[in-house]
């Protein structure tokens, strides 16, 4: 692997650190999986790119960015509760409304960045390679909304959402209002995946119409692999465990892709991401399994 394939892979990584953050604070803190992530992943590079183009500062683009995607989990949690849909058809409609919704902001298919100003343009002056620079810039934004969502989620009001996804009578029968606490939480969530999606089309200089597809599952490869390797002892590592995943898992499938022997081509990378999932979700398990038959063998001597 190249030293420009290298950085590449981590400033990819860093970014689906943030929809992993997002994805584990809907499956894992709410118990509320959702799948509208593959829309508002591309809802947010829409809104940036769209805006940018025609002349919006940057960073108010990818602010807007965020505002978009909170709506969007905020009309997935609307659909649930007001409705009594099921969580996961709820998001299915969601990110099926909001695949034409995008076409509509962008007004076609993509939307190319390449001579526009992005957030990277007021530290070009700095003179630091640009594979460096993403790298460092979407790292640091990653640490910086890591640091963010550990500390609220030991808050109060973070304590009380995830009281919510343990247990909801629980949490109801102490006075947590439910409701608010889903909506509160998706809107977090996909504003998380929508600043994810609005720093990836202007670090890669594009906005696409397809791009959100099979973010959900990266999302979900990264939280698994993080939560494997490193454990979930207290907040703070199970968010930076997010982000740990994710880079795992894009060193991972580029190496595949790069491993000749292999033979995997760019086309393969569905089932190159399918593969690392399993054997994410099958190792704990297996490790389990291991343990168990140890622990028996020691009693029986």
């Amino acid at each position: 692997m190249s030293l420009f394939a290298f950085m590449g892979t981590l400033e990819i990584g860093l970014v689906y650190g943030l929809v992993a953050i997002g994805v584990y604070l809907t499956f894992r803190v709410l118990d509320f999986p959702d799948l509208t992530v593959d829309g508002s992943f591309t809802l947010g590079a829409a809104v940036a790119a769209s805006m940018i183009v025609t002349g919006f500062n940057p960073y108010l683009a990818t602010g807007c960015a965020a505002l978009a995607g909170a709506m969007a989990g905020m009309c997935t949690a609307w659909l649930n509760l007001r409705f009594n849909i099921l969580h996961l058809l709820a998001s299915i409609l969601t990110m099926t409304a909001l695949y034409t919704i995008n076409l509509r902001i962008m007004g076609k298919p993509n939307v190319a960045l390449i001579m526009e100003p992005t957030v990277l343009s007021p530290f070009e002056a700095l003179g630091i390679p640009a594979m460096y620079l993403k790298v460092i810039f979407v790292g640091i934004c990653a640490l910086l909304f890591g640091l963010l969502i550990a500390f609220f989620l030991q808050t109060q009001y973070g304590l009380a959402m995830r009281a919510t996804g343990a247990n909801k009578r629980m949490a109801q029968a102490n006075g947590i209002v439910i409701k608010e606490k889903i909506y509160a939480g998706l809107a977090l969530s996909n504003a998380l995946v929508a600043v994810a999606g609005a720093l990836f089309a202007q670090t890669n200089g594009f906005a696409d119409s397809t791009m959100g597809i099979g973010t959900i599952v990266v999302g979900l490869a990264a939280v698994i692999v993080g939560e494997s390797l490193i454990g979930t002892r207290n907040m703070w590592l199970i968010v930076f465990s997010c982000i740990i995943g994710s880079l795992l898992y894009r060193l991972a499938v580029s190496m595949a892709l790069n491993a000749d022997f292999l033979g995997f081509t760019a086309s393969d990378l569905n089932l190159i991401t399918a593969a690392l999932v399993a054997i994410a979700l099958v190792l704990p398990q297996l490790r389990r399994e291991w343990k168990a038959r140890q622990a028996a063998r020691e009693a029986q001597s």
